[in-house]
């Protein structure tokens, strides 16, 4: 049934859900194999309850079989497939899963890009006729988890998908083309991954055991008390102090009191004390100089500090108009409408032609308003080797051998070394 691969779910569902984790398996390998690069929903159905199954090893294989439905699918064709790749790199990227789940999603992953994306799995020929080669593969390649280096075995499976005209002389012409009746993006190259970008890392949370904590509040309990009995003990040194220098202020007035009486002169403001040890005039206007002075330093500072705030009200008014600017140019790009995909395409030889991409190819007559120079012998062929049959042989043909000839001047080949003779005493 790996021919018609449309019946195959409906028969294998059952096993499907089997109690047996090897029925299970091997339910999930048959349609992996059979619907290679079909990307059939029934299938990705019954694949993908298996893909989250009690048992790691069922998990592997659903994944292998997943990794073979979606061969040589764009996300053009089925969002599926993105998410199915966005699984793998999950699957991949977690420590925490079990090591036959991670390595079936690095196989799947390998498989779906098999070849440069330019073949496909398949047990029969574009005939129908069955390949042994094909078989053989398939059925080493499901023995790996025995021996690893089976692995490589699933390259006998694969098949070419490209379309290749030559002429008589078995050459390559370039100027022969196909036209495909589909969307480009139907049956378009996946996209190549992206590099991850750098995020920053957000601290976790680390857990704080309950001992720890109390013995935190603990020891922050007796720093407090030592920093209030230090403050309390120089607050009475401070108190101590200040008594110490009032008694002293005291008995210097008294001192002083008893000097002025002696001189008995009185003395107002704006004159000079005659008979005292000052002999500097002490006016009015001098305190009001110092207020004044001390009134334009700090009319100056506040000057001083009105020039710096300018610049920055004229950053930020700039950085509101970028934004501003920024919003409208979204807006103006949110507002084009796309351009509507192209509903077909021409294919230059050579050119990777799908399995479902074959329906929509033809071969026109006139491409680009001018008459074609090549149609193919075999029109019903559609993939593989064709042979073309040249309108006009009098005219000089472009090839693509041509150019990969080499000329004159290019370095040549070393020459083969000369026979010897190998002697174990040498």
């Amino acid at each position: 049934m790996c021919n018609v691969p449309e019946q195959l779910p409906g028969v294998v569902k059952l096993l499907s859900e089997s109690y047996n984790p090897h029925v299970r398996y091997g339910a999930a390998m048959a349609i992996g194999i059979a619907c290679a690069g079909s990307s059939l929903l029934e299938a990705h159905n019954l694949l993908q309850p298996l893909m989250s199954d009690t048992s790691d090893f069922v998990r592997q294989g659903a994944i292998i079989a997943m990794g073979l439905l979606y061969m040589q699918t764009s996300p053009g064709k089925t969002e599926r497939v993105k998410e199915f790749r966005d699984k793998l790199q999950k699957v991949i990227a977690d420590k925490h899963e079990d090591v036959m789940t991670r390595f079936g999603a690095i196989l799947a992953n390998g498989i779906m890009d098999a070849g440069g994306r330019n073949s496909c799995a398949s047990l029969f020929s574009k005939s129908g006729v069955l390949r042994r080669g094909a078989a053989i593969g398939f059925c080493l390649f499901t023995q790996m988890w025995y021996w690893f280096p089976l692995i490589h075995m699933f390259s006998l499976t694969l098949t070419p998908n490209a379309l290749i005209g030559v002429n008589d002389k078995l050459k390559i012409p370039k100027n022969f083309s196909v036209k495909s009746s589909a969307r480009p993006s139907l049956f378009a190259y996946p996209e190549p991954l992206q590099p991850a970008k750098k995020e920053e890392t957000i601290k976790a949370a680390t857990a704080v055991l309950s001992t720890s904590a109390k013995a935190k509040q603990l020891k922050e309990k007796k720093e407090k008390e030592s920093e209030l009995k230090k403050t309390a003990d120089v607050d009475m040194d401070d108190k101590a102090s200040m008594v110490g220098s009032m008694v002293g202020s005291i008995a210097e007035g008294a001192s002083s009191i008893r000097g002025f009486e002696a001189v008995s002169v009185a003395a107002t403001p704006g004159t000079t004390v005659v008979g005292s040890i000052a002999t500097e005039s002490v006016a009015a206007s001098d305190f009001g100089s110092e207020m004044m002075e001390v009134d334009e330093q700090a009319a100056a500072a506040a000057s001083s500090a009105a020039p710096k705030e300018a610049p920055i009200a004229e950053d930020n008014t700039e950085a509101s108009k970028e934004a501003g600017e920024k919003k409208e140019g979204e807006e103006k790009k949110e507002e084009k409408k796309e351009e509507p995909e192209a509903t077909e395409e021409i294919l230059n030889n050579p050119c990777r032609v799908l399995k479902a991409q074959m329906p929509y190819i033809s071969f026109p007559k006139e491409i680009s308003g001018q008459p074609a120079r090549y149609t193919p012998l075999l029109a019903s062929r559609r993939v593989g080797f064709l042979l073309l049959t040249d309108l006009r042989p009098e005219e000089p043909e472009d090839l693509f051998l041509d150019d990969d000839k080499g000329g004159d001047d290019d370095e040549k080949e070393p020459e083969a070394p000369e026979p010897f003779e190998w002697t174990a005493d040498e």
